[in-house]
Protein backbone atom coordinates (compact mmCIF):
# COMPACT_ATOMS: atom_id res chain seq x y z
CA UNK A 1 0.00 0.00 0.00
CA UNK A 2 1.61 2.87 -0.90
CA UNK A 3 1.87 6.15 1.94
CA UNK A 4 0.09 9.52 0.64
CA UNK A 5 2.57 12.59 1.92
CA UNK A 6 1.38 15.00 4.12
CA UNK A 7 0.57 17.69 1.85
CA UNK A 8 -1.89 15.08 -0.46
CA UNK A 9 -2.95 13.80 2.83
CA UNK A 10 -4.00 17.60 3.66
CA UNK A 11 -5.53 18.10 0.22
CA UNK A 12 -7.66 15.01 0.30
CA UNK A 13 -9.11 16.19 3.62
CA UNK A 14 -9.88 19.83 2.51
CA UNK A 15 -11.84 17.74 -0.63
CA UNK A 16 -13.97 15.24 1.81
CA UNK A 17 -17.11 14.03 0.31
CA UNK A 18 -20.56 15.54 0.97
CA UNK A 19 -23.01 13.23 1.97
CA UNK A 20 -25.68 13.09 0.33
CA UNK A 21 -29.30 13.87 1.23
CA UNK A 22 -32.54 13.51 -0.56
CA UNK A 23 -34.33 16.14 1.91
CA UNK A 24 -34.45 18.53 -0.93
CA UNK A 25 -37.66 20.46 -0.23
CA UNK A 26 -39.73 21.69 2.71
CA UNK A 27 -42.83 22.24 1.08
CA UNK A 28 -45.44 19.93 1.63
CA UNK A 29 -48.15 18.62 -0.74
CA UNK A 30 -51.79 17.21 -0.24
CA UNK A 31 -54.37 16.13 -2.39
CA UNK A 32 -57.73 16.44 -1.19
CA UNK A 33 -61.63 16.50 -1.92
CA UNK A 34 -63.06 18.05 0.85
CA UNK A 35 -61.44 21.55 1.54
CA UNK A 36 -60.20 22.46 5.09
CA UNK A 37 -60.67 26.18 7.00
CA UNK A 38 -57.38 26.87 8.08
CA UNK A 39 -55.39 27.98 4.62
CA UNK A 40 -54.11 31.74 4.85
CA UNK A 41 -54.31 32.21 0.79
CA UNK A 42 -56.96 30.80 -1.64
CA UNK A 43 -56.25 30.18 -5.06
CA UNK A 44 -58.47 29.19 -7.68
CA UNK A 45 -57.85 28.18 -10.89
CA UNK A 46 -60.16 29.77 -13.06
CA UNK A 47 -60.65 28.58 -16.98
CA UNK A 48 -61.40 30.69 -20.04
CA UNK A 49 -64.84 30.15 -20.04
CA UNK A 50 -66.19 31.19 -17.11
CA UNK A 51 -68.91 33.98 -16.98
CA UNK A 52 -69.47 35.34 -13.24
CA UNK A 53 -67.00 33.56 -10.64
CA UNK A 54 -68.67 32.37 -7.64
CA UNK A 55 -68.00 29.19 -5.75
CA UNK A 56 -70.69 27.21 -3.37
CA UNK A 57 -69.55 28.97 -0.03
CA UNK A 58 -69.34 32.54 -1.19
CA UNK A 59 -71.47 35.20 0.17
CA UNK A 60 -72.91 37.61 -2.76
CA UNK A 61 -70.60 40.64 -1.41
CA UNK A 62 -68.03 38.07 -2.14
CA UNK A 63 -68.76 37.51 -5.55
CA UNK A 64 -69.40 41.09 -6.24
CA UNK A 65 -66.20 42.01 -5.21
CA UNK A 66 -64.68 39.12 -7.10
CA UNK A 67 -66.30 39.26 -10.38
CA UNK A 68 -66.10 43.38 -10.10
CA UNK A 69 -62.36 42.98 -9.90
CA UNK A 70 -61.94 40.94 -12.66
CA UNK A 71 -63.97 43.21 -14.53
CA UNK A 72 -61.36 46.23 -13.81
CA UNK A 73 -58.35 43.97 -14.67
CA UNK A 74 -59.65 42.75 -17.53
CA UNK A 75 -59.26 38.72 -16.19
CA UNK A 76 -61.23 36.57 -18.28
CA UNK A 77 -59.46 33.45 -16.88
CA UNK A 78 -56.82 33.35 -20.18
CA UNK A 79 -53.72 31.11 -19.50
CA UNK A 80 -51.42 32.44 -17.05
CA UNK A 81 -53.23 35.64 -15.81
CA UNK A 82 -53.07 36.01 -12.18
CA UNK A 83 -55.02 38.22 -10.29
CA UNK A 84 -54.74 39.34 -6.04
CA UNK A 85 -57.26 39.87 -3.91
CA UNK A 86 -56.00 41.43 -0.50
CA UNK A 87 -58.58 40.70 2.58
CA UNK A 88 -61.31 39.60 0.14
CA UNK A 89 -64.95 40.27 1.55
CA UNK A 90 -66.60 37.39 3.59
CA UNK A 91 -63.45 34.89 3.17
CA UNK A 92 -61.65 33.82 6.02
CA UNK A 93 -58.50 34.06 4.01
CA UNK A 94 -55.78 37.18 3.98
CA UNK A 95 -55.21 36.85 -0.25
CA UNK A 96 -57.23 35.87 -2.64
CA UNK A 97 -55.37 34.66 -5.93
CA UNK A 98 -57.23 33.94 -9.25
CA UNK A 99 -55.17 32.29 -11.90
CA UNK A 100 -56.37 31.64 -15.56
CA UNK A 101 -56.10 28.26 -16.89
CA UNK A 102 -57.60 28.92 -20.44
CA UNK A 103 -58.96 25.33 -21.84
CA UNK A 104 -57.29 23.23 -19.88
CA UNK A 105 -57.67 20.53 -22.18
CA UNK A 106 -55.82 22.78 -24.80
CA UNK A 107 -53.36 23.89 -21.57
CA UNK A 108 -49.34 22.26 -21.91
CA UNK A 109 -48.08 20.76 -19.42
CA UNK A 110 -44.96 22.85 -19.43
CA UNK A 111 -46.94 25.77 -19.38
CA UNK A 112 -48.67 24.65 -16.27
CA UNK A 113 -45.34 23.64 -14.51
CA UNK A 114 -44.39 27.30 -14.87
CA UNK A 115 -47.64 28.52 -13.18
CA UNK A 116 -46.69 26.34 -10.27
CA UNK A 117 -43.77 27.96 -10.41
CA UNK A 118 -44.93 31.65 -10.36
CA UNK A 119 -47.45 30.77 -7.61
CA UNK A 120 -44.56 29.17 -5.70
CA UNK A 121 -42.66 32.39 -6.24
CA UNK A 122 -45.33 34.63 -4.97
CA UNK A 123 -46.33 32.88 -1.92
CA UNK A 124 -42.80 33.06 -1.15
CA UNK A 125 -43.13 36.59 -0.86
CA UNK A 126 -45.94 36.32 1.75
CA UNK A 127 -45.56 34.97 5.18
CA UNK A 128 -48.60 32.51 4.01
CA UNK A 129 -48.18 28.95 5.66
CA UNK A 130 -50.91 27.01 4.06
CA UNK A 131 -52.41 27.73 0.48
CA UNK A 132 -55.29 26.35 -0.68
CA UNK A 133 -55.46 25.44 -4.80
CA UNK A 134 -59.24 25.05 -5.77
CA UNK A 135 -58.98 23.26 -9.12
CA UNK A 136 -62.60 22.01 -9.07
CA UNK A 137 -63.90 24.85 -11.79
CA UNK A 138 -61.71 22.12 -14.15
CA UNK A 139 -64.90 19.78 -14.08
CA UNK A 140 -63.15 16.91 -16.82
CA UNK A 141 -61.40 14.81 -13.99
CA UNK A 142 -58.65 13.91 -16.11
CA UNK A 143 -57.79 17.04 -17.26
CA UNK A 144 -58.24 18.35 -13.44
CA UNK A 145 -55.84 15.55 -12.28
CA UNK A 146 -53.20 16.61 -15.02
CA UNK A 147 -52.88 20.03 -14.76
CA UNK A 148 -52.96 20.11 -10.91
CA UNK A 149 -50.14 17.14 -10.92
CA UNK A 150 -48.60 19.22 -13.19
CA UNK A 151 -48.70 22.74 -11.28
CA UNK A 152 -47.34 20.87 -7.92
CA UNK A 153 -44.31 19.55 -10.11
CA UNK A 154 -43.65 23.44 -11.11
CA UNK A 155 -43.96 24.56 -6.81
CA UNK A 156 -41.35 21.96 -6.02
CA UNK A 157 -38.99 22.28 -9.34
CA UNK A 158 -39.02 26.25 -8.35
CA UNK A 159 -38.86 25.72 -4.23
CA UNK A 160 -35.18 23.51 -4.27
CA UNK A 161 -32.48 24.86 -2.91
CA UNK A 162 -28.58 24.45 -2.51
CA UNK A 163 -27.89 25.95 0.81
CA UNK A 164 -25.77 23.13 2.34
CA UNK A 165 -22.12 25.09 2.47
CA UNK A 166 -24.48 28.07 4.44
CA UNK A 167 -23.45 28.48 7.86
CA UNK A 168 -26.52 29.65 8.62
CA UNK A 169 -28.98 29.38 5.00
CA UNK A 170 -32.08 31.43 4.61
CA UNK A 171 -35.52 29.92 6.15
CA UNK A 172 -36.55 27.60 3.19
CA UNK A 173 -40.07 27.88 1.73
CA UNK A 174 -42.05 25.74 3.92
CA UNK A 175 -45.87 25.99 2.88
CA UNK A 176 -48.48 23.62 2.96
CA UNK A 177 -49.80 23.30 -0.50
CA UNK A 178 -53.78 21.90 0.04
CA UNK A 179 -54.55 21.17 -3.50
CA UNK A 180 -58.66 20.67 -3.82
CA UNK A 181 -58.95 18.26 -7.26
CA UNK A 182 -61.61 16.07 -8.32
CA UNK A 183 -60.24 12.93 -7.70
CA UNK A 184 -57.47 13.05 -5.00
CA UNK A 185 -56.30 9.51 -5.69
CA UNK A 186 -56.14 9.84 -9.41
CA UNK A 187 -54.19 13.39 -8.83
CA UNK A 188 -52.07 11.64 -6.22
CA UNK A 189 -50.85 9.03 -9.00
CA UNK A 190 -49.87 11.50 -11.52
CA UNK A 191 -48.09 13.49 -8.84
CA UNK A 192 -46.14 10.43 -7.56
CA UNK A 193 -44.60 10.40 -11.04
CA UNK A 194 -43.65 13.90 -11.16
CA UNK A 195 -42.22 13.66 -8.04
CA UNK A 196 -39.94 10.71 -9.02
CA UNK A 197 -39.14 12.99 -11.88
CA UNK A 198 -38.46 16.12 -9.48
CA UNK A 199 -35.96 13.90 -7.38
CA UNK A 200 -34.27 13.05 -10.29
CA UNK A 201 -33.90 17.44 -11.09
CA UNK A 202 -32.58 18.04 -7.68
CA UNK A 203 -29.96 14.95 -7.44
CA UNK A 204 -28.96 16.56 -10.87
CA UNK A 205 -28.44 20.21 -9.45
CA UNK A 206 -26.92 18.85 -6.26
CA UNK A 207 -24.41 17.42 -8.49
CA UNK A 208 -23.64 19.94 -10.25
CA UNK A 209 -23.83 22.67 -8.00
CA UNK A 210 -20.95 20.65 -5.98
CA UNK A 211 -17.59 23.05 -6.22
CA UNK A 212 -14.27 21.24 -7.78
CA UNK A 213 -12.91 20.11 -4.62
CA UNK A 214 -15.76 19.10 -3.45
CA UNK A 215 -17.04 17.25 -6.31
CA UNK A 216 -14.09 15.50 -7.86
CA UNK A 217 -14.42 12.29 -9.48
CA UNK A 218 -14.60 9.79 -6.46
CA UNK A 219 -16.91 12.42 -4.79
CA UNK A 220 -19.47 12.64 -7.71
CA UNK A 221 -19.56 8.71 -8.03
CA UNK A 222 -19.75 7.90 -4.33
CA UNK A 223 -22.47 10.48 -3.81
CA UNK A 224 -24.55 8.99 -6.81
CA UNK A 225 -24.08 5.57 -5.32
CA UNK A 226 -25.88 6.69 -2.57
CA UNK A 227 -28.83 7.69 -3.97
CA UNK A 228 -29.30 5.53 -6.82
CA UNK A 229 -28.69 2.41 -4.76
CA UNK A 230 -31.86 2.86 -2.68
CA UNK A 231 -33.79 2.94 -6.30
CA UNK A 232 -32.81 -0.86 -7.32
CA UNK A 233 -30.34 0.36 -9.22
CA UNK A 234 -27.22 -1.56 -9.80
CA UNK A 235 -24.16 0.71 -9.44
CA UNK A 236 -21.02 -0.09 -10.66
CA UNK A 237 -17.54 2.60 -10.05
CA UNK A 238 -14.07 1.59 -12.20
CA UNK A 239 -11.18 3.81 -10.38
CA UNK A 240 -8.10 4.85 -12.44
CA UNK A 241 -6.52 2.00 -11.75
CA UNK A 242 -9.12 -0.57 -13.66
CA UNK A 243 -9.64 2.43 -16.23
CA UNK A 244 -6.03 1.91 -17.01
CA UNK A 245 -6.56 -1.56 -16.95
CA UNK A 246 -9.26 -1.57 -19.60
CA UNK A 247 -7.31 0.85 -22.16
CA UNK A 248 -9.30 3.71 -21.58
CA UNK A 249 -6.22 6.29 -21.89
CA UNK A 250 -8.46 8.58 -23.23
CA UNK A 251 -10.48 9.01 -19.84
CA UNK A 252 -7.74 8.57 -17.71
CA UNK A 253 -5.34 11.09 -19.53
CA UNK A 254 -7.57 14.31 -18.70
CA UNK A 255 -7.29 13.47 -15.20
CA UNK A 256 -3.32 12.62 -15.04
CA UNK A 257 -2.36 15.67 -13.88
CA UNK A 258 -4.54 15.92 -11.02
CA UNK A 259 -5.19 13.91 -7.27
CA UNK A 260 -8.10 12.98 -8.26
CA UNK A 261 -8.03 10.69 -11.02
CA UNK A 262 -10.53 9.29 -13.24
CA UNK A 263 -13.24 7.42 -12.40
CA UNK A 264 -16.64 5.71 -14.34
CA UNK A 265 -19.87 5.15 -13.09
CA UNK A 266 -22.79 3.21 -13.93
CA UNK A 267 -25.94 2.91 -12.80
CA UNK A 268 -28.23 0.12 -14.26
CA UNK A 269 -31.85 0.10 -14.43
CA UNK A 270 -33.21 -3.36 -15.32
CA UNK A 271 -37.11 -2.22 -15.76
CA UNK A 272 -37.38 -4.90 -18.49
CA UNK A 273 -35.50 -7.38 -20.04
CA UNK A 274 -35.27 -5.58 -23.61
CA UNK A 275 -32.12 -4.53 -25.10
CA UNK A 276 -30.96 -1.37 -23.22
CA UNK A 277 -31.01 2.20 -23.78
CA UNK A 278 -27.84 4.23 -23.09
CA UNK A 279 -27.15 6.98 -22.04
CA UNK A 280 -24.00 8.53 -21.78
CA UNK A 281 -22.84 11.62 -20.05
CA UNK A 282 -19.69 14.33 -19.46
CA UNK A 283 -18.67 14.20 -15.84
CA UNK A 284 -15.68 16.65 -16.48
CA UNK A 285 -15.76 17.50 -12.32
CA UNK A 286 -14.14 20.95 -12.93
CA UNK A 287 -12.25 22.12 -15.97
CA UNK A 288 -9.58 24.73 -15.78
CA UNK A 289 -8.75 23.53 -19.75
CA UNK A 290 -5.35 22.14 -18.42
CA UNK A 291 -2.17 23.51 -20.13
CA UNK A 292 -4.50 25.59 -23.12
CA UNK A 293 -6.19 27.67 -19.67
CA UNK A 294 -9.47 29.35 -19.54
CA UNK A 295 -8.30 32.43 -19.06
CA UNK A 296 -11.56 34.30 -18.09
CA UNK A 297 -12.36 33.93 -14.09
CA UNK A 298 -15.73 34.33 -15.05
CA UNK A 299 -15.46 31.41 -17.24
CA UNK A 300 -13.19 29.52 -15.08
CA UNK A 301 -15.70 29.87 -11.82
CA UNK A 302 -18.46 28.07 -13.68
CA UNK A 303 -16.87 25.08 -14.54
CA UNK A 304 -18.67 23.52 -12.06
CA UNK A 305 -20.75 22.88 -14.37
CA UNK A 306 -19.21 20.74 -16.51
CA UNK A 307 -20.20 17.87 -15.05
CA UNK A 308 -23.95 18.47 -15.87
CA UNK A 309 -23.99 15.88 -18.67
CA UNK A 310 -23.33 13.11 -16.39
CA UNK A 311 -24.97 14.57 -13.84
CA UNK A 312 -28.07 14.64 -16.32
CA UNK A 313 -27.89 10.84 -17.09
CA UNK A 314 -27.32 10.30 -13.70
CA UNK A 315 -30.51 12.26 -12.58
CA UNK A 316 -33.14 10.75 -15.46
CA UNK A 317 -32.12 6.93 -14.47
CA UNK A 318 -33.14 7.74 -10.80
CA UNK A 319 -36.31 9.25 -12.34
CA UNK A 320 -36.89 6.02 -13.91
CA UNK A 321 -36.13 3.63 -11.69
CA UNK A 322 -38.12 5.61 -8.61
CA UNK A 323 -41.07 5.57 -11.21
CA UNK A 324 -40.56 1.61 -11.67
CA UNK A 325 -40.58 2.20 -15.52
CA UNK A 326 -40.76 -0.78 -16.88
CA UNK A 327 -37.60 0.12 -18.75
CA UNK A 328 -34.04 -1.29 -19.56
CA UNK A 329 -31.53 1.95 -19.35
CA UNK A 330 -28.09 1.98 -18.29
CA UNK A 331 -26.05 5.58 -17.84
CA UNK A 332 -22.36 5.65 -18.13
CA UNK A 333 -20.66 8.91 -16.46
CA UNK A 334 -16.77 9.07 -17.50
CA UNK A 335 -15.72 11.49 -14.97
CA UNK A 336 -12.66 13.75 -15.01
CA UNK A 337 -10.71 16.41 -13.03
CA UNK A 338 -9.03 18.61 -15.49
CA UNK A 339 -6.23 20.63 -13.78
CA UNK A 340 -1.97 21.56 -14.67
CA UNK A 341 0.71 19.95 -12.98
CA UNK A 342 4.03 18.46 -13.96
CA UNK A 343 1.88 14.84 -14.73
CA UNK A 344 -0.82 16.94 -16.80
CA UNK A 345 -1.65 15.67 -20.24
CA UNK A 346 0.03 18.01 -22.65
CA UNK A 347 -0.94 19.68 -26.21
CA UNK A 348 0.21 17.35 -28.78
CA UNK A 349 0.16 14.42 -26.66
CA UNK A 350 -1.48 10.91 -28.75
CA UNK A 351 -3.87 8.92 -26.48
CA UNK A 352 -5.21 5.34 -26.93
CA UNK A 353 -8.84 4.80 -26.67
CA UNK A 354 -10.67 1.86 -25.24
CA UNK A 355 -11.54 0.94 -28.70
CA UNK A 356 -7.93 0.99 -29.42
CA UNK A 357 -8.42 4.20 -31.38
CA UNK A 358 -5.87 7.02 -30.71
CA UNK A 359 -6.68 10.90 -30.78
CA UNK A 360 -4.32 13.76 -30.79
CA UNK A 361 -4.85 15.55 -28.00
CA UNK A 362 -4.54 19.18 -30.01
CA UNK A 363 -6.47 20.80 -27.10
CA UNK A 364 -6.57 20.44 -23.68
CA UNK A 365 -9.22 22.30 -23.57
CA UNK A 366 -11.43 19.97 -25.77
CA UNK A 367 -11.49 17.43 -23.00
CA UNK A 368 -15.08 16.79 -22.89
CA UNK A 369 -14.87 14.50 -26.01
CA UNK A 370 -11.81 12.65 -24.65
CA UNK A 371 -13.35 11.11 -21.72
CA UNK A 372 -16.88 10.71 -23.89
CA UNK A 373 -15.27 9.10 -26.13
CA UNK A 374 -14.29 6.41 -23.87
CA UNK A 375 -17.56 6.52 -22.43
CA UNK A 376 -19.31 5.59 -24.95
CA UNK A 377 -17.27 2.60 -26.08
CA UNK A 378 -17.75 0.99 -22.96
CA UNK A 379 -21.46 1.36 -22.96
CA UNK A 380 -21.33 -0.05 -26.20
CA UNK A 381 -19.25 -2.77 -25.40
CA UNK A 382 -20.59 -3.93 -22.59
CA UNK A 383 -24.33 -3.39 -22.86
CA UNK A 384 -24.96 -3.86 -26.15
CA UNK A 385 -27.55 -1.23 -26.58
CA UNK A 386 -30.12 -0.28 -29.13
CA UNK A 387 -29.01 2.91 -28.96
CA UNK A 388 -27.07 5.45 -27.33
CA UNK A 389 -27.29 9.31 -26.75
CA UNK A 390 -24.40 11.20 -25.12
CA UNK A 391 -24.99 14.57 -23.56
CA UNK A 392 -22.51 17.33 -22.74
CA UNK A 393 -21.25 20.75 -21.92
CA UNK A 394 -19.17 20.79 -24.95
CA UNK A 395 -18.25 23.82 -27.12
CA UNK A 396 -18.52 27.43 -26.93
CA UNK A 397 -19.55 27.14 -30.66
CA UNK A 398 -22.97 25.85 -29.83
CA UNK A 399 -23.89 28.44 -27.66
CA UNK A 400 -22.75 30.96 -30.63
CA UNK A 401 -25.15 28.97 -32.64
CA UNK A 402 -28.03 28.48 -30.90
CA UNK A 403 -27.92 30.09 -27.63
CA UNK A 404 -29.66 28.67 -24.39
CA UNK A 405 -32.75 28.05 -25.87
CA UNK A 406 -32.16 25.03 -27.70
CA UNK A 407 -29.70 21.93 -27.22
CA UNK A 408 -27.76 20.84 -29.99
CA UNK A 409 -28.34 17.75 -31.26
CA UNK A 410 -25.85 15.49 -33.99
CA UNK A 411 -27.74 12.19 -35.19
CA UNK A 412 -28.53 10.12 -38.64
CA UNK A 413 -31.24 8.65 -37.52
CA UNK A 414 -34.52 10.00 -37.91
CA UNK A 415 -36.37 8.24 -35.42
CA UNK A 416 -33.86 9.61 -32.57
CA UNK A 417 -34.15 13.33 -34.29
CA UNK A 418 -37.97 13.16 -34.06
CA UNK A 419 -38.47 11.38 -30.72
CA UNK A 420 -36.10 14.00 -29.37
CA UNK A 421 -37.90 16.93 -30.91
CA UNK A 422 -40.96 15.65 -29.37
CA UNK A 423 -39.47 15.24 -26.09
CA UNK A 424 -37.91 18.12 -25.83
CA UNK A 425 -41.21 20.14 -26.74
CA UNK A 426 -42.93 17.99 -23.93
CA UNK A 427 -40.38 19.21 -21.49
CA UNK A 428 -39.66 22.81 -22.52
CA UNK A 429 -35.94 21.61 -23.33
CA UNK A 430 -35.90 22.30 -26.33
CA UNK A 431 -33.41 20.67 -29.51
CA UNK A 432 -32.77 21.80 -33.02
CA UNK A 433 -30.62 19.50 -35.17
CA UNK A 434 -27.56 20.32 -36.27
CA UNK A 435 -25.74 18.89 -39.86
CA UNK A 436 -22.72 16.06 -39.24
CA UNK A 437 -22.12 16.73 -42.35
CA UNK A 438 -20.25 17.19 -45.13
CA UNK A 439 -17.74 17.73 -42.57
CA UNK A 440 -16.21 13.65 -42.73
CA UNK A 441 -12.46 15.26 -42.40
CA UNK A 442 -12.51 17.92 -39.58
CA UNK A 443 -11.22 15.46 -37.29
CA UNK A 444 -8.90 13.86 -39.29
CA UNK A 445 -5.03 13.95 -37.78
CA UNK A 446 -1.45 13.49 -39.26
CA UNK A 447 -0.31 11.67 -36.06
CA UNK A 448 -2.84 10.12 -34.99
CA UNK A 449 -6.32 8.40 -35.94
CA UNK A 450 -8.40 10.99 -34.81
CA UNK A 451 -7.88 14.72 -33.60
CA UNK A 452 -9.95 16.31 -30.77
CA UNK A 453 -10.52 20.25 -32.40
CA UNK A 454 -11.62 20.42 -35.62
CA UNK A 455 -13.80 23.40 -37.40
CA UNK A 456 -16.59 23.96 -36.86
CA UNK A 457 -16.74 23.17 -33.54
CA UNK A 458 -19.73 22.05 -32.33
CA UNK A 459 -20.02 19.44 -35.98
CA UNK A 460 -15.98 18.45 -34.72
CA UNK A 461 -17.00 17.29 -31.00
CA UNK A 462 -19.95 15.48 -32.48
CA UNK A 463 -18.18 13.77 -35.77
CA UNK A 464 -15.47 12.33 -33.07
CA UNK A 465 -17.61 11.34 -30.49
CA UNK A 466 -19.63 9.49 -33.87
CA UNK A 467 -16.76 7.44 -34.43
CA UNK A 468 -16.71 5.65 -30.85
CA UNK A 469 -20.67 4.85 -31.29
CA UNK A 470 -19.58 2.21 -34.18
CA UNK A 471 -23.04 0.56 -35.80
CA UNK A 472 -24.96 1.27 -33.09
CA UNK A 473 -27.58 3.86 -33.30
CA UNK A 474 -26.68 7.73 -32.23
CA UNK A 475 -27.02 10.61 -30.87
CA UNK A 476 -25.06 13.29 -29.70
CA UNK A 477 -26.45 16.37 -27.02
CA UNK A 478 -24.37 19.46 -26.84
CA UNK A 479 -26.50 21.53 -23.88
CA UNK A 480 -23.50 24.03 -23.52
CA UNK A 481 -24.71 27.00 -21.91
CA UNK A 482 -28.07 25.28 -20.35
CA UNK A 483 -26.80 24.02 -17.23
CA UNK A 484 -27.07 26.94 -15.19
CA UNK A 485 -28.60 30.18 -14.66
CA UNK A 486 -27.17 33.33 -12.64
CA UNK A 487 -30.88 34.50 -11.04
CA UNK A 488 -34.22 32.30 -10.81
CA UNK A 489 -36.07 31.93 -13.55
CA UNK A 490 -39.36 30.40 -14.15
CA UNK A 491 -38.88 26.44 -12.43
CA UNK A 492 -35.37 27.46 -11.66
CA UNK A 493 -34.29 28.87 -8.53
CA UNK A 494 -30.85 30.33 -9.07
CA UNK A 495 -27.80 27.87 -9.48
CA UNK A 496 -27.83 24.51 -11.49
CA UNK A 497 -30.96 24.07 -13.80
CA UNK A 498 -30.75 19.84 -13.47
CA UNK A 499 -31.22 20.38 -17.41
CA UNK A 500 -31.13 16.82 -19.56
CA UNK A 501 -33.30 15.37 -16.39
CA UNK A 502 -36.66 15.93 -17.90
CA UNK A 503 -35.75 15.90 -21.57
CA UNK A 504 -33.80 12.30 -21.07
CA UNK A 505 -36.46 10.91 -19.21
CA UNK A 506 -39.19 11.94 -21.61
CA UNK A 507 -37.10 10.83 -24.25
CA UNK A 508 -36.37 7.57 -23.02
CA UNK A 509 -40.18 6.64 -22.46
CA UNK A 510 -41.04 7.49 -25.80
CA UNK A 511 -38.23 5.97 -27.72
CA UNK A 512 -38.76 2.54 -25.76
CA UNK A 513 -41.74 2.42 -26.80
CA UNK A 514 -41.14 2.58 -30.37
Amino acid sequence: MKTLSCFAAALMLLAAPVAASAEYLQTKTNFTERASESAETLVVLVPSDTQELSLANWSNETAAQVNRAMQVREFDGSAKQQLEIIAPVGLPVERLVLMGVGSAAELPRVDAEEMGAALANHVNGTKAGMIQVDTRLITDATENSRVTAAMAHGVDLRNYRFDRFKSEPEPRPSQVFEWLVADANTAEAHYATKRSLADGVFLARELVNLPGSTGYPAAFAEMAREALEPLGIEVTILGPEQILELGMGSLYGVSQGSQHKAHLLVAHWKGSDDQPIALVGKGNTFDTGGYNLKTSSASIRAMTTDKAGAAAVIGAVAALAAEQAPINVVAVAPLSHNLISGEAQLPGDVVTTGSGSTIEVANTDAEGRLILADGIWYAREHFNPRVIADIATLTGAKVGALGTDYSAIFSEQDDIIRTLRQAGENTNELVWQLPLGPYANIVSSDIADLRNTGSPGAQAGARLLQHFAGDTPWVHIDMAGNARVQSATGIHPQGATGYGVRLLTEWVKIYAAE
